[in-house]
């Protein structure tokens, strides 16, 4: 085979280029099942063993050899790491289980969603990252076994940059082992040192065999810290295996001999020439004295979750993500460390991470993906925040008491709080369900910027089923809330999926007779539906069983205790039984492990103003503010939520802010099957004084040019909504004002006779419209009662 490279005419031998290093594009060369693989290594001078296909002394792969083109990841160093050794644990989820199968893939998505402008990084020129004066400060120099303060300056006398530690006499070296102008494997003619690390010095080179392309050169530290060793090894191994676009690449492994004679290895990368995260932040706080805006912190948060997700799917955890290690260059981000990269199953090798973003718990449970989800919120959270150091470490995240960014963005604060809870099983189970919430989660923050709407289809809810709380008040019968939330989406996948569709609605003794017979069909031996008996809850709840729906609940809590829709099922059955602080606790923790879903706000909002109305609260005021903030939270970002529309409307006209209220109906769209009832409670909210003075001429005219533009088809509903504005104008007219503008209102004109001759008509189109007998008789009296009078 012939490397694609554009200028390079090498052949490819063991899934590396010859000549450049670079793999061909698609994967290399399969050893067939029935081939045997050697047991030792040939590389001349190693005699490892090899494992895994590797070997375990210079982690070389033996010929033939699958080899996978790779992007690595180390560009920038990371802070110092700690050696903790711990046994590995598998996966986690939270105690309210949200996780769904499946796992991110290898695609690049453009930053923040595409909903965010983050501002582009120039490429920085190689010749400019290049170090000046290639030194470890003193203050980073630690003894790679026992950790202790090695190389420092004792008095005037300055520390030493290679020496044995005086502790454990194991030798350490921090210089450079490459200068300017030295070739690596005749190939890589080096310019300089880039960076230095705690796993090794990166030198930027020129590979003069592919048209003098910039490149990094990847080499050890300390060849005296054998936990480093092993982890160079070990990254070696683990960048021939991964190939994500938002990690960086690597081309080739190359060797040089070192100043004691012996071979050291090189690897060979992607030179990205951006700039990094933390370098990001620094800039903007010298600048401004600020953190990162929360929708640009998020934008790199979202960008970066794939390529964790892709590590995590392949079962290797990338340690010790943090700014420091993510590189963003022109539009696109890039990890750019793989040196503390482990397998989750790899219970011996030593962990590298940074203290205060690694977990608490990874000592004892080693690295999971629980602990990989830690990492992500406490970077996001320096980004976002002001974290207080203790003990020269990152400390406890300020809550939004002292941050005003968390207080107005209470979706991101809950986020922070599941992602970096002390207990893993309360964090979320992934980065595919972190950044499904955390899109949710920037899609609020970009909303209260700016004021316009960010909707998106959720993978969890259905849209609402209904509205609830037109007009002005809640309905009195909880069910109508119940029968309007939206509900969760069935798992296509799941085994009972296909039976469930044929089904139409009924109660839950209903579906179940139907069910008899297709239950065994579901019900495979392996694996035994989870929806069969969600349907049956839900078909409990929307028949106002909730005795039924509890009973089923906890029926069903042993096969999937902390399933989310359960907690979600189990809160509606509290509002149907009326006890709203069950339903209240129980859609509040909901909302926090789901803080990007609009649903569980939705539910928390009216159950909180039910609450604050219906409950025995002291002071219902606390309860009501609550419900404000989340109707407003679920419609300031998704108009499709109507019901929040209403009830932002309903809290704000009982607070005295008519103006507020009025402009959230008129938000409503006019393609919504509830535009007219919003029209028409704009209408009598206008005219919901309270003291005479607030009634004006210009508020009656604007009430009556609404209503004719509402073009009412309903000759009742016209009629009413006609009757309440020449109704306020009466009144008007009685406290003596004068109009100072002589257009007809509602096509009558605006004085006495006018107007109650419209109010007569009106009364009676209501009384030729109903039914009701004893109805038609008070309406023709009212109507009798206001006419003007005539003179024969």
């Amino acid at each position: 085979m012939t490397c694609t490279e554009p200028g390079c005419t090498g052949t490819i031998e063991d899934g590396y280029c010859t000549v450049c290093g670079t793999a061909p594009s698609a994967a290399a060369t399969v050893v067939s099942e029935a081939q045997s693989a050697p047991t030792h290594c040939a590389e001349p001078g190693c005699g490892g063993a090899i494992s895994d296909g590797y070997c375990e002394v210079c982690g070389t792969a033996p010929s033939p050899h699958t080899v996978a083109a790779g992007p690595s990841g180390v560009s920038q160093p990371t802070s110092r790491a700690s050696s903790i050794t711990g046994v590995t644990s598998g996966g986690t989820r939270s105690s309210i289980r949200t996780g769904r199968s499946g796992s991110s893939g290898a695609t690049r998505g453009r930053l923040g969603a595409g909903m965010v402008q983050v501002p582009p990084v120039e490429p920085i020129d190689p010749a400019a990252a290049v170090m000046a004066d290639p030194v470890v400060p003193e203050s980073q120099r630690y003894c790679g076994k026992c950790d202790r303060p090695v190389g420092r300056s004792r008095g005037d006398v300055p520390g030493r940059s290679e020496g044995f530690c005086g502790h454990c006499r194991t030798r350490f070296s921090f210089t450079p082992k490459l200068v300017r102008g030295q070739v690596v494997g005749g190939q890589y003619e080096v310019l300089g040192a880039l960076a230095h690390g705690g796993l090794g010095w990166i030198y930027l080179a020129l590979d003069h065999k592919v048209n003098g392309r910039p490149v990094v050169l990847k080499g050890l530290l300390n060849t005296g810290d054998a936990d480093a060793m092993r982890a160079a090894v070990a990254e070696r191994r683990f960048l021939a295996q991964v190939d994500h676009p938002n990690i960086v690449r690597i081309y080739n492994f190359a060797e040089d001999i070192g100043p004691d004679g012996e071979p050291v290895g090189y690897i060979v990368m992607e030179y990205v020439g951006g700039t990094s995260l933390k370098q990001l932040l620094r800039k903007r706080r010298d600048a401004d004295g600020v953190w990162l805006p929360p929708a640009q912190a998020i934008a790199y948060i979202l960008e970066a979750l794939p390529a964790l997700g892709y590590l995590h799917s392949r079962g290797l955890a990338y340690c010790d993500f943090k700014p420091d290690n993510v590189m963003q260059t022109e539009e696109q981000l890039k990890l750019i460390d793989l040196g503390a990269v482990i397998a989750m199953n790899d219970e011996h090798s030593a962990i590298y991470g940074t203290p205060g973003y690694q977990a608490p718990e990874i000592a004892e449970t080693g690295p999971t993906v629980a602990s990989e989800v830690y990492t992500v919120g406490r970077t996001l959270a320096v980004l976002l925040l002001k974290v207080p150091h203790e003990n020269g470490r990152l400390g406890p995240l300020p809550g939004p008491d002292t941050e005003p960014v968390l207080a107005a963005n209470p979706s991101l604060c809950r986020f922070l709080l599941r992602a970096t809870h002390i207990d893993p099983m309360e964090r979320f189970s992934g980065a595919e369900e972190m950044s499904d919430q955390l899109t949710g989660v920037l899609r609020e923050v970009l909303a209260a910027e700016d004021g316009r709407a960010r909707p998106g289809l959720s993978t969890r809810f259905g849209p609402p089923r209904a509205v609830f709380g037109v007009g002005d008040t809640l309905p009195d019968d909880p069910l109508k809330i119940v029968a309007a939330l939206p509900v969760p989406l069935v798992d296509p996948n799941d085994t009972g999926a296909p039976l469930l569709a044929t089904l139409g609605a009924g109660t839950a003794a209903e579906l179940e007779r139907e069910l008899t017979a297709g239950l065994r069909a579901v019900v495979t031996g392996k694996e035994e539906s989870a929806e069969i008996p969600l349907r049956l809850i839900r078909a409990a709840l929307e028949s106002g069983d909730a005795a039924d729906a509890l009973r089923r609940i906890e029926d069903a809590d042993p096969a999937l205790g902390g399933d989310w829709r359960l907690s979600w099922f189990g809160a509606q059955a509290a509002l149907l039984q009326r006890d709203w602080p069950a339903a209240a606790a129980e859609f509040d923790a909901l909302y926090t492990a789901l803080p990007g879903e609009p649903a569980p706000k939705l539910a928390l909002a009216v159950t909180a103003e039910l609450l604050a109305r219906n409950g025995s609260l002291p002071d219902p005021e606390p309860a009501l503010r609550n419900a404000t903030s989340y109707y407003e939270a679920v419609w300031r970002t998704d108009h499709s939520y109507t019901s929040a529309a209403f009830g932002l409307a309903r809290l704000r006209r009982s607070a005295h802010d008519r103006d507020g209220a009025v402009a959230v109906l008129d938000q409503v769209d006019p393609a919504s099957a509830v535009y007219t009832e919003a029209g028409v409670a704009a209408v009598d909210t206008l005219l919901s004084v309270e003291r005479q003075g607030e009634l004006t001429e210009h508020l009656l005219r604007d009430a009556g040019s609404r209503i004719e533009k509402l073009g009412l088809d309903s000759k009742r509903r016209a009629a009413q909504a006609r009757l309440r504005v020449l109704d306020a104008a009466l009144y008007w007219l009685r406290l003596g004002r004068v109009p100072t503008d002589h257009a007809p209102l509602l096509g009558v004109t605006l004085d006495l006779q006018g107007v109650r001759t419209g109010l007569e008509r009106c009364y009676r189109d209501l009384a030729h419209e109903t039914d009701d007998m004893w109805e038609r008789i008070a309406l023709v009296e009212q109507a009798n009662s206001v006419r003007p009078r005539t003179t024969l």
